[in-house]
């Protein structure tokens, strides 16, 4: 790229500064446990910091690993173009880079390569992560969905070969990798890092050299259009990675968002169909539906009962992510069980202490479940409460028949009007 090399005496402080750079661009950001969490996120990911010099990886996920067959002092402290090889589309690449410099999010299919050389098509979700305070983009999550090549097939053409125009392959390439959805975190500093550096190393620099050698005479190649459902997918899985990190980071006091902005305020999310809310006002039952599908999971309709019992409005809740109901006792192996449940499109049910508005607690039978749309695809997540405060867990057991037919009563009846409104009117 057209680096000046550093002086001989000085290599061996230039490595270990690197190395104490690349540990210290989570560690300074979120709060101990943010590499266990990550680690819990079965996702092939990795985070890599713009603001270092060449954009390296700062995080690689075992999925990931798994993915291209690389090890952790393989690709830590890497720019992640080894995963490119000759066939990897350079418009795609310059797509991607294009997205970086815009600080916008980009989704495109990618042509990549594992360590041994086979190559594979890899769905490519690229989203800024935005620190609160100043609004600079300090990572990007790059989120990989392998597309299987069974189902690319020439009679239904279930993935079509087409030129992605939405992002640059270089990038996709970069971070794409075999088998399981992965995800990339790209920083987003504008500036070069050292000064003694001859090149701009912004938004895209991670990608300058190939996309420049590369940049005249382009010809197009053809790429394979993931199927609907695996786009989804990469984007609940970019969500759920972000869900993390802004967790993370709130307990250090530099918290991070998905979007940019200049308040404090919370993002709000648009409303679902009125159709649908008059449906779900009809279910008399503590419920909040969420969308899985937005930054944190924010909450898009919950019932009077939910408000009722925890002692906010609507307009507290709605666009924020259930956590507010947490409390210095709530216990986080619950929390852990939901959130994997979530990850899975499973159902939960869990026994958790919830705390209200005026902080009084209360036992909480906390059933979760998917609510898919009527094509089959997962649209929300419905939690429905039944507060169970001073009924021995024990006890509770015998009543617990009769309890969790309720919550599946009113799950029922979510689904049902889920799938046929959801969608009706525009949201």
């Amino acid at each position: 790229m057209g680096l000046e090399r550093p002086v001989k005496g000085s290599k061996m402080c230039t490595q270990l500064n690197s190395r104490q750079l690349i540990e210290e661009s989570l560690n300074r950001r979120y709060s101990d446990g943010i590499r266990e969490a990550l680690g819990q996120v079965h996702f092939n990911f990795v985070i890599t910091d713009p603001c270092l010099l060449d954009h390296p990886i700062v995080y690689a996920s075992q999925g990931f690993l798994k993915m291209s067959g690389y090890s952790t002092e393989e690709v830590v402290g890497r720019n992640v173009r080894f995963l490119q090889g000759p066939d990897t589309d350079r418009r795609t690449v310059l797509t991607i880079r294009e997205a970086i410099r815009e600080e916008k999010s980009c989704q495109v299919s990618i042509l990549n390569y594992k360590k041994n050389g086979t190559a594979f098509w890899n769905l490519f979700h690229l989203a800024p992560v935005f620190s609160e305070g100043d609004g600079r983009v300090i990572h990007f999550v790059g989120v990989q969905t392998p597309i299987s090549k069974f189902s690319r097939s020439s009679v239904s053409n279930n993935v079509s070969c087409s030129r992605p125009n939405n992002c640059p392959a270089f990038v996709e390439n970069m971070l794409f990798n075999h088998h399981t959805s992965s995800a990339i975190y790209f920083g987003s500093c504008r500036r070069e890092l050292f000064s003694n550096f001859s090149v701009d190393l912004g938004h895209s620099g991670l990608y300058n050299s190939l996309a420049e050698e590369d940049n005249a005479g382009l010809e197009e190649e053809p790429t394979c259009e993931a199927k609907e459902s695996d786009k989804q997918k990469a984007i609940a899985a970019a969500t759920r990675i972000l869900f993390e990190l802004t967790q993370f980071s709130k307990h250090t006091g530099k918290a991070v968002l998905d979007k940019r902005s200049n308040s404090a305020d919370l993002v709000r999310v648009a409303p679902i169909s009125s159709s649908l809310s008059i449906a779900l006002n009809r279910i008399h039952q503590s419920f909040v539906l969420v969308d899985p599908h937005l930054p944190d999971m924010p909450i898009v309709h919950a019932s009077n009962l939910f408000l009722q019992l925890t002692g906010y409005s609507i307009d507290e809740i709605l666009g924020r992510n259930c956590r507010f109901l947490q409390g210095r006792d709530t216990d986080q192996a619950a929390i852990a069980q939901i959130r994997q449940s979530i990850v899975e499109e499973q159902c939960c049910t869990v026994r958790i202490l919830n705390y209200r508005k005026d902080n009084s607690s209360f036992w909480n039978l906390l059933h979760t479940a998917p609510v898919r749309n009527a094509s089959g695809k997962v649209a929300f997540n419905v939690g429905v409460q039944l507060d169970v405060t001073g009924i021995a867990e024990d006890e509770h057991q015998g009543e617990s028949m009769s309890s969790h037919m309720k919550q599946l009563g009113a799950v029922g009846a979510v689904r049902v009007a889920v799938r046929s409104l959801h969608g009706v009117g525009s949201r």
